[in-house]
């Protein structure tokens, strides 16, 4: 009997092995106290300086490190660098040169100082800007209406998946309770992965990056940080540094960070970037009045926007957009106080003060906030009418 039972307590050991065992990569099994040793060891008076830029899909992020003789204290003083763009899907192979222009610079978390992150621009050879080096147009249009003080505030939803791209900590061969206990959840049937969660905020402060908060979302496994308020570039920019570092720490947990907008079908929420957005003029006293003309002029370029808020021209978030799981319909353009349903919520608190911000819920996960502020801008301040750009 004794035996039996035993035979029966190894198997349920095996089953439960089988059922929670994550997939990890390779990488996050190898020695970090034996590469902690080198780590330690002094750099001199070199400066290791990490180029991060985006790829062509427009959503991959790609970097490379050089030395410096002495550590930059402005991103003027950083040099020009180049890269072979036909490894990337931004150039042909027999004209594969590509230019990274320094753009913003921030403290390097992983080497720590007095190394650095630099967030760079994509030229092709010919000086021009990349097809997904969208942070030259928007830096343009930021500079028209910087007497108007833009600020942004974007909410980063994520999912951490393991390699294998099955949702972390979700059973292998099924799924976790259902949508409810989840969001801002506590306790280890709920939090699932919260230790990246720290590690990410923490490598963000140590950055100089202008996160402002997190929480775990509806779905397990499900995410969100918070970075701003951001005057005008520097939003696209902090975001896209806290991507890079996410993915980072990511790799040195072994899983991955997936900003996919649907990475779940069925009864699952979607992941989206809320975009809070307000000017002086909306902060000030009566700011309502301003705040309700940019929604109206928001709702006469609904397709513009939904072309603009994700790298696919719309077709990821119509995952997403469904008009369920706080989502708005990707087709149909709505506002409303407090309301998690419309295409932009009015929070209730500036309802009630006549004055704030307003946050626009289309923009889809894996958005370029480049191409994102840049929409608001153009649509809100300038006054752009139709569905194509303006080109200045």
């Amino acid at each position: 009997e004794r035996t039996t039972i035993g035979k029966i307590f190894n198997i349920t050991l095996d089953l439960c092995f089988i059922t929670n065992n994550m997939a990890t990569s390779s990488s996050a099994e190898l020695s970090k106290a034996v590469k902690q040793q080198y780590m330690d060891l002094p750099q001199g008076d070199k400066v290791q300086i990490m180029y991060v830029w985006i790829d062509g899909t427009g959503e991959g992020l790609r970097c490379k490190t050089r030395t410096l003789d002495s550590e930059p204290k402005c991103i003027e003083e950083l040099p020009e660098w180049n890269f072979d763009g036909s490894s990337t899907y931004q150039s042909e192979g027999s004209n594969s040169d590509m230019y990274l222009i320094p753009s913003a610079m921030f403290r390097d978390p992983f080497r720590k100082d007095p190394n650095k992150l630099v967030l760079c621009e994509v030229l092709k050879y010919n000086r021009k800007p990349a097809e997904t080096n969208l942070r030259l147009t928007c830096n343009k249009v930021m500079d028209m209406v910087e007497n108007q003080v833009p600020w942004f505030g974007m909410e980063q939803e994520y999912t951490i998946l393991g390699t294998d791209g099955h949702p972390f900590g979700w059973p292998n061969n099924g799924f976790p309770g259902p949508q409810g206990p989840y969001y801002c959840g506590v306790g280890s049937d709920k939090a699932y992965g919260r230790d990246i969660v720290e590690a990410h905020y923490r490598a963000c402060l140590y950055a100089g990056v202008m996160i402002c908060g997190t929480n775990a979302e509806v779905m397990p496994a499900q995410w969100e940080f918070q970075v701003g308020p951001c005057e005008g570039i520097s939003m696209g920019d902090h975001l896209w540094a806290a991507r890079f570092i996410l993915h980072r720490v990511c790799e040195d947990f072994g899983v991955v960070a997936s900003f996919d907008p649907k990475p779940i079908t069925g009864n699952w929420n979607g992941a989206g970037c809320h975009t809070n957005f307000s000017t002086k003029e909306m902060r000030e006293e009566g700011g309502l009045k301003a705040i309700e003309e940019s929604i109206e002029r928001l709702g006469k370029r609904h397709s513009y926007h939904i072309r603009a808020y994700d790298p696919k021209g719309g077709l990821d978030n119509a995952r997403r957009l469904t008009g369920h799981h706080e989502t708005s319909n990707i087709h149909e353009f709505s506002a409303g106080v407090a309301n998690r349903g419309a295409s932009i919520r009015i929070p209730r608190t500036v309802g009630q003060e006549k004055k704030g911000y307003f946050e626009d819920r289309r923009p889809s996960a894996n958005c370029d906030p480049y191409a994102v502020t840049e929409a608001i801008i153009r649509t809100c301040l300038l006054s752009e009418e139709g569905d194509e750009p303006v080109n200045y």
